[in-house]
């Protein structure tokens, strides 16, 4: 049995364990770095979509309490 347990226990330590410690330190750089320039006008980008898009339904929901007010309840 401990000769079963040796293998696997090697595999981790030697292809495992340092792939996952290099991936999570890098990933953890990544959020400390926090957003490249390309990724910051993109989001500036989205949140003006996302105004435009505020407003337009704002528009609608205000025609259409003048022309069917009863409109929310249906």
């Amino acid at each position: 049995m401990s000769g079963f347990m040796v293998v696997p226990i090697i595999v981790f330590l030697v292809i495992v364990a340092p792939l996952w410690l290099i991936l999570h330190y890098r990933s953890r750089k990544q959020l400390s770095e926090g957003l490249s320039t390309q990724e910051t006008t993109q989001l500036n980008q989205l949140i003006e979509r996302a105004e435009k898009l505020q407003q337009r339904v704002h528009t609608l929901e205000s025609i259409l309490d003048v022309e069917a007010p009863n409109w929310r309840n249906q």
